[in-house]
């Protein structure tokens, strides 16, 4: 059977059923999120909490949108979990003629960019006030085929939701494995075969520069600025950065020069320090570290504070307030074993080697995860697409 124009008025009737708030009880509360994400719980409060007497309940299956945000994909359909929750009038909701709309259905029509389209066309008021207009909503038509072809274009869109979420795991996983792998010879390394390492305190193999400058001077408000944001935890690897002026920087921050360590001394157990070749600010929350020692590889003392000896002590000594921060005396009490300069650069070069595929790995699996994300919203399209074009979607 050809699909059909109905009205959504048709088959969507807005619900009108309430509960009397009482101020002993408790009530979940619903939330819609944008661009499709779902239907969640936005908390749970008492009724004391609640303003009036009464509020609109939403039911399993109902359709539900924000009178707000429509415009952007909060819309969808209420779940299981959440039978009962009550809202507020900026949520209507809206049961469902069954005999002629599979609330699943509605479910993954709303997802697209013409469902949403219509929201947008229903909506209307100033900047600050833009609200969908109910009346002009639901005399938009949609196209509706018999109930047996939504059911099977639903259990089809699903099947494929399931296959690229299996897919996007396995990613994720791959991932996760690669960067394992990382860790694992950062402990063969520090831990397992540093016995007969020569050691040094770190206090003598080291120095902070204490120059700090005003990033807002033009001198400097251009340079790179880096914090522990733009570093990657565990990994030694630079994230993208801004400069001082890009990132709204107004207090003091430390000036390094090429050749420096950057150390994010917050949070020690994030393991957060790279190698910088340029010069640039960095926050007050990184120490700029310059290595002395003529017996250290800079890149090796680098390694050395992400590695687990480091880690455990820092973790250990800062750990004990309620935002873990090493200061500069606990750094540089630390002792620092090492090899001979040789075998140091040997290790840095298995260790960047091995941390540079894990990067070119994870930037695939990136663009892998981006053309998946991608897949579903076109496989709307496509389903519903065809639908108004009468022609049905391929098994």
């Amino acid at each position: 059977m050809a699909w059909q124009k109905v009205r959504l008025g048709d088959v969507l009737r807005r619900s009108d059923r309430t509960v009397a708030i009482s101020p002993d009880l408790e009530y979940r509360e619903i939330t819609v999120k944008l661009w499709g994400k779902g239907v969640v719980q936005r908390g749970v409060v008492s009724g004391a909490q609640i303003a009036g007497s009464r509020r609109f309940v939403a039911r399993t299956g109902q359709f539900i949108l924000s009178r707000i945000d429509a415009r952007n994909g909060a819309t969808g359909i209420v779940p299981v979990e959440l039978d009962g929750a009550v809202v507020t009038n900026d949520f209507p909701v809206f049961d469902l003629d069954q005999t002629r709309i599979n609330p699943s259905f509605l479910g993954l029509l709303s997802k697209t960019r013409d469902f949403i389209d219509l929201c947008k066309r229903a909506s209307e008021g100033t900047t600050n006030r833009v609200r969908i207009q109910e009346e002009r909503f639901l005399a938009f038509e949609i196209s509706l085929s018999p109930l047996a072809e939504q059911r099977r274009i639903v259990a089809h869109i699903e099947a494929l939701s399931t296959k690229i979420a299996e897919a996007r795991a396995l990613r994720q996983q791959a991932a996760e494995e690669a960067e394992a792998i990382v860790l694992s010879e950062l402990y063969r390394y520090f831990v397992a075969s540093s016995a007969g390492w020569r050691s040094m305190p770190m206090e003598q193999a080291i120095e902070i520069n204490d120059k700090q400058v005003n990033p807002t001077l033009p001198e400097y408000s251009t340079l790179p600025h880096i914090s522990g944001e733009n570093m990657e935890s565990k990994t030694c690897r630079l994230l993208p950065w801004r400069t001082a002026e890009a990132d709204g920087v107004r207090s003091n921050n430390y000036l390094f020069s090429p050749g420096t360590i950057l150390y994010s001394k917050i949070r020690p157990y994030l393991r957060k320090a790279v190698f910088v070749d340029f010069r640039g600010v960095c926050s007050a929350d990184v120490y700029p570290i310059r290595v002395l020692s003529p017996e250290l590889d800079p890149h090796f003392v680098k390694w050395t504070l992400v590695a687990e000896p480091f880690t455990n002590y820092a973790n250990r000594l800062s750990g004990r307030t309620r935002m873990p921060k090493l200061n500069r005396k606990q750094l540089f009490g630390f002792e620092l074993a090492y090899p001979i300069i040789h075998e140091q650069k040997r290790i840095v070069s298995e260790l960047e080697g091995l941390q540079t595929k894990v990067n070119a790995l994870k930037r695939l699996q990136s663009e892998a995860t981006t053309e998946l994300d991608a897949m579903l919203p076109a496989i709307f399209d496509r389903a519903f697409r065809s639908g108004l074009s009468s022609e049905p979607i391929p098994k």
